[in-house]
């Protein structure tokens, strides 16, 4: 008969740790919290001190009665959540809800789901940390608070389940205005030079790039500018004016955190962040392995931290020794972290909980996908203690005149820790070879000059992991809230992913600009991310959860109350058009749905029939004259097109302007405050203030 009851969270853990504990040991599972607010109601008791109330999630009734039943017979209770903030609360919540005597209830927590991380964490069994449970009470009524009151105003301006999020709306935020950057970018004109020289006694030709004078680098921006260097050394001798040799090091990359293998992963392996770590859950919870049974190969992925244990450093350095040769391992202690202080950092960073457990050994039992996230981690892990990477770089300036063109190259002198891994998007390195026989005394000859125009590029859109990278420089949100961020913003259908890039659509605009205009606070970035430090120091113990709540509460009921009003006075009306429904005859209605603006007949239900809203912009089509519309993607990504289309094939990511461009009479295209002509070639703009004067 089992003496001990252990609860965990999911059941892919139940059975891993079930085949490490003996017979004395029941293992049950929570499937995740037991306890939340009431979808119906507000939850919170504003009067009473901001007590939250918690009732048992619908569904979770049966489960809770099983592990009453058989936490009764326990002589010792085990609660085995996820060890950070989350999982604390989870145990938490189970202590309150299990109704036994909590004297014999223990919080235990492993980093990594193996025999022996288990079985070390029953004998170091604790009391819950109440710290923790605070810090993520607290953000889960600042989540509630800000969804709960701002969502139903968003229902009520725009009219369908929209939602508003303490982090979800400011990630929207950062989206929309890295569009607003790009949209109001003005690309600019600038020229390369190459020269192709012979160099005596070699075949091969040697290609040198424009650098400037002999004391200043200059970037050519005009083709006149190109075409006065060029006569200047078309004719010129070229020689060799300097020869400098040098080293250079490449430092092996550190462990991952959560946000690092989210980025990585897109990066590698084109994962969205959601499915990284669904992936990473399961290598941590558990696989069977022949020979080994069911075992986590990965540490818990959710972590800030790049630290790593004293054994599981100890165990790589020896690998690295063996398999690659002591010149390989590196030197030193394991790195230190920054010591910006973040509550993640009991965690260890994501490793393999077993080096020797190549991704070759383990590649049969994996899943395709659970292969590459796993051999991602692992070489990762390896590198991270390796020597850095070598070069020998050459540099060699060519003088033609006034002017100096440069070549640089580099060769590896020792691969360090390139020879386990090179992260996703690393510039190649340039293999450029030098030629053997180049000295100071070389006599070269121009064999030709290449020259190419360029224009500058607008910043780029967001992907999934440049949105992580950003959101965690700006302190906002923490590992675990990354992808359910990501996820909810692309489900409501306020950014499109086309690509691997993040696109604003047009409903994304409306809730962010009610939003920016309401409650500018709760989107500000340094206000959510002075909040994230807060909930911080409440999981130290140095702030009281509930003086955040109490701060925060009112100045966003006052926000609530004041659009309210401003709702109220501003009543939205259906707009009328005038599209008659060949239906019933009515004037069709703009309606609001999931994808944006639709035409809807009045006289639902008796009659339901739509159509798609093209809006125009009172501009006409520079190919045929006829109107330009706002059309959407399939993803709800919007652009103008010609409302022939498909006849007509006119479409622009930017608004055409009525006015034609002055110097080659090419359309002309909005771009913040300025008009640009639609013709890069030509590159003419003007201010949009001194076209209404005209």
């Amino acid at each position: 008969m089992a003496k001990n009851l252990v609860i965990v969270e999911s059941p892919a853990k139940m059975k891993t740790v079930k085949k490490f504990l003996g017979a004395n040991y029941t293992v049950e599972a929570s499937n995740g919290h037991v306890r939340d607010f009431p979808k119906s109601q507000f939850g919170i008791d504003v009067d009473n001190d901001f007590e939250p109330k918690y009732i048992t999630i619908r569904g979770k009734g049966e489960l809770l009665a099983k592990l009453r039943k058989e936490a009764k017979k326990a002589d010792k209770i085990y609660l085995a959540t996820d060890p950070d903030r989350e999982g604390e609360a989870i145990s938490w919540h189970l202590m309150q809800a299990l109704k036994t005597d909590t004297a014999k209830m223990h919080r235990i927590t492993f980093n990594e789901v193996t025999k022996t991380a288990v079985k070390a964490s029953i004998k170091q069994a604790r009391e819950l940390d109440m710290n923790l449970v605070d810090a993520q009470q607290a953000r889960r009524m600042l989540d509630r608070m800000v969804g709960y009151t701002i969502s139903p105003l968003l229902w009520a301006k725009v009219k369908r389940g929209l939602s508003a999020g303490r982090v979800q709306s400011v990630a929207l935020r950062i989206i929309c205005d890295r569009e607003d950057e790009i949209n109001a970018f003005i690309p600019e004109e600038y020229w390369t030079l190459d020269a192709n020289l012979k160099v005596k006694g070699e075949r091969k030709l040697l290609t040198a790039k424009f650098y400037g004078t002999e004391k200043n680098k200059m970037t050519i921006s005009s083709k006149e500018e190109l075409d006065a260097i060029v006569k200047e050394v078309e004719n010129a001798d070229y020689s060799v004016a300097d020869i400098k040799k040098g080293e250079r090091t490449k430092k092996a990359p550190v462990p991952f955190t959560t946000s690092t293998l989210q980025q990585e992963a897109s990066k590698a392996l084109n994962f969205a962040t959601a499915k990284t770590m669904r992936i990473a859950q399961q290598l941590y919870e558990g696989v069977d392995i022949k020979g080994s049974g069911t075992v986590g190969l990965i540490t818990y992925l959710r972590t800030d931290s790049t630290r790593i244990s004293e054994e599981a450093d100890a165990a790589v350095r020896e690998y690295i020794k063996e398999g690659f040769g002591e010149e390989y391992v590196a030197e030193g202690d394991a790195k230190k972290t920054s010591d910006k202080k973040i509550i993640q950092d009991a965690h260890e960073a994501i490793r393999p909980t077993d080096v020797t457990r190549t991704p070759a050994a383990v590649k049969e039992f994996l899943s395709r996908d659970q292969f590459r996230l796993y051999q991602l981690v692992w070489k990762r892990f390896i590198a991270s203690r390796m020597q850095p990477a070598r070069y020998e770089t050459t540099s060699v300036k060519i003088a033609a005149g006034q002017y100096r063109f440069t070549v640089a190259a580099s060769k590896v002198s020792f691969e360090g820790f390139k020879s386990v891994y090179t992260e996703a998007g690393e510039a190649k390195e340039e293999n450029n070879v030098l030629l053997k026989g180049l000295d100071m005394d070389s006599v070269l000859t121009k064999e030709s000059l290449d020259t190419k125009q360029h224009f500058t590029q607008p910043p780029a859109h967001y992907t999934e992991a440049t949105l992580v990278k950003t959101l965690e420089e700006l302190g906002i949100g923490r590992p675990s809230t990354y992808a359910p961020t990501i996820s909810t913003i692309i489900a409501r259908r306020y950014v499109a992913k086309e690509n691997k890039n993040l696109y604003l659509t047009e409903i994304g605009e409306v809730v962010n600009h009610i939003m920016k205009q309401s409650f500018p606070s709760i989107v500000d970035v340094n206000f959510t991310a002075n909040m994230e430090s807060l909930l911080d120091g409440v999981a130290e113990g140095k702030v009281r959860w509930k003086t955040i709540i109490e701060n925060f509460y009112p100045d966003l009921e006052a926000a609530v109350e004041k659009a309210e009003k401003e709702l109220e006075q501003v009543k939205i009306e259906d707009e009328v058009t005038d599209v008659i429904c060949e239906q019933c005859g009515r004037n069709m209605v703009v309606k609001y749905g999931p994808h944006g603006k639709f035409l809807a007949c009045p006289g639902f239900p008796d009659c339901r029939n739509t159509k798609p809203y093209l809006e125009k912009i009172g501009v006409p089509c520079p190919i045929c004259g006829k109107d330009v519309v706002i059309r959407k993607t399939k993803k709800g990504r919007r652009y103008y097109g010609c409302e022939d289309n498909p006849e007509c094939e006119f479409m622009s990511w930017q608004k055409p302007s009525t006015k034609k461009c002055p110097r080659c009479g090419a359309y002309m295209l909005e771009k913040g405050n300025k008009l640009v002509c639609s013709d890069e070639q030509c590159g003419y703009v003007e201010n949009i203030e001194n076209t209404k004067e005209n």
